[in-house]
């Protein structure tokens, strides 16, 4: 009596299927929002990137709930952000008016593309280093500003210029400013809350139950201002933080004297 060799088969290779489609949601978004800049369909192109960072916000919180994390999907998720948020928010930026700073002088022209650039530079490096520390980081705080909110703030701004017709050169460096700082706070030392503490499935009080849906009504009655009062604030929020505990121990004259 022979013995027969056991069956071995190669074990299957793919991908989990929710997460990844969830991902691509994020990539498309990205990449129809630097189609719509180019054909001036600016309010369209800010709103994907808002589109983007939902799916975004998503396909992470699936994939721990469903047991489905790897690290194709990590490394997918990352190419995917470099696009919505490190491509499209500088094309879009770009697009809307950071050229045309040229047609005021051939110098602001030249620095409106470089910002632009820097922005996508930054994003990367950003995503880089998050990728190069998740694993020894404290997973309740992001160093530096998150790329998508960092990408909030440029497209909400062009969203209101678009909106409310903002032009001019006043128009064109406050795009540029506020483009070059969100895309600074990126690569900075700054600590910005993940919110990773917080559980959808946890209690909180009745209070704040009220709020959600609150700034859900608030956001509908004017998307564009609201959205870049809250990334903006958001934003700043952790320079500002910095400031004021540098002031605190900063010594009065009298201590100083006494």
């Amino acid at each position: 009596m022979t013995e027969t060799a056991p069956d071995v088969r190669p074990r299957r290779r793919g991908v989990f299927l929710l997460p990844n489609v969830l991902t691509t949601g994020t990539l498309f978004s990205g990449f129809y929002s630097i189609v719509a800049a180019i054909d001036g369909n600016f309010d369209r192109a800010a709103i994907a990137i808002f589109g983007a960072m939902l799916f975004d916000g998503l396909d992470g919180r699936v994939a721990r709930w469903t047991h489905t994390e790897t690290i194709f999907g990590k490394e997918y998720d990352s190419l995917s952000d470099m696009v919505a948020f490190g491509l499209a928010p500088a094309i879009v930026v770009y697009q809307w008016g950071v050229a045309r700073l040229a047609e005021y002088n051939a110098t602001w022209g030249r620095v409106g593309w470089l910002v632009t650039f820097f922005y996508a530079v930054t994003a990367a490096l950003r995503l880089a280093r998050f990728n190069a520390r998740s694993a020894s980081v404290d997973k309740r705080y992001f160093e530096g500003l998150p790329s998508p909110a960092a990408a909030a703030v440029p497209a909400a701004f062009i969203w209101c210029a678009h909106k409310y017709q903002l032009g001019g050169l006043n128009g064109l460096v406050t795009a540029f400013v506020v483009t070059g700082l969100a895309a600074a706070l990126m690569v900075s030392r700054f600590y910005y809350s993940s919110f990773k503490g917080v559980k959808a499935t946890g209690r909180v009080r009745f209070t704040y139950a009220i709020l959600i849906p609150l700034t859900f009504v608030v956001i509908a009655v004017e998307p564009p201002i609201v959205l870049l009062a809250l990334f903006g604030g958001f934003a700043l929020s952790a320079p500002c933080a910095w400031a004021w505990r540098r002031l605190r121990r900063r010594p009065t004259a009298g201590a100083r004297h006494g």
